[in-house]
């Protein structure tokens, strides 16, 4: 398994809402799986990480003592002067438009993030975006994605492809999301034809 940054753990132990806003963390829950969170006076480790630290609004809380010291963390939304957008280069939208839809073979399909969180660096910069990025789906596909990628990031468990008829859950990793950008990969969302060609079975 991959191991995760320490800015990556700490949004795994802080659990933002759909949102993207987290409860407070105190600094004594730095403990067991989060030691390499734990830090004395200034979390230096986030502001460390360019790229989060860019992306999120963090907020610290010194109130908590007479030190002057951080005691207390939390995400706050998005930071608006982040170079990350959800806009799609327009010659990967022009390709992706003029094909049908992967999951109901319909035309006029709307151009949709494979990574349903959103929180990959690469794919939310137009400059960096790539073709394998994105994929086709019918507005109804489409949908049905965002809801199931909304509860995905409100609960941190991954769709169950099991309740739409297929014989297993996901090809890759377990249900629990851990908010690594990778983490997407092996649910039937992020990309139903690769889900398909990964099923272990034969149809009877």
């Amino acid at each position: 398994m991959k191991k995760l940054s320490r800015p990556e753990l700490f949004i795994k132990l802080a659990k933002p809402n759909e949102n993207w806003v987290s409860r407070w963390v105190k600094k004594d829950e730095f403990v067991w799986d989060y030691l390499d969170l734990y830090f004395e006076n200034w979390c230096s480790w986030w502001r460390a990480s360019s790229t989060l630290a860019k992306k999120y609004i963090v907020e610290f809380d010194k109130s908590l003592t007479s030190w002057n010291r951080v005691d207390a963390i939390r995400l706050n939304w998005f930071n608006n002067e982040s170079s990350w957008t959800q806009w799609i280069r327009k010659d990967i939208w022009n390709f992706y438009t003029k094909k049908r839809c992967i999951v109901l073979d319909t035309w006029k399909p709307e151009v949709d993030h494979k990574n349903g969180w959103k929180n990959s660096e690469k794919v939310m910069n137009p400059k960096t975006q790539e073709f394998s990025d994105f994929q086709p789906l019918s507005k109804a596909a489409n949908d049905a994605k965002r809801q199931h990628c909304k509860n995905c990031r409100k609960t941190w468990i991954r769709f169950d492809a099991k309740k739409i008829w297929y014989p297993i859950s996901y090809y890759k990793w377990n249900e629990m999301h851990i908010w690594d950008e990778d983490w997407c990969i092996g649910c039937f969302w992020f990309d139903p034809i690769e889900f398909r060609k990964n099923l272990k079975f034969t149809w009877n």
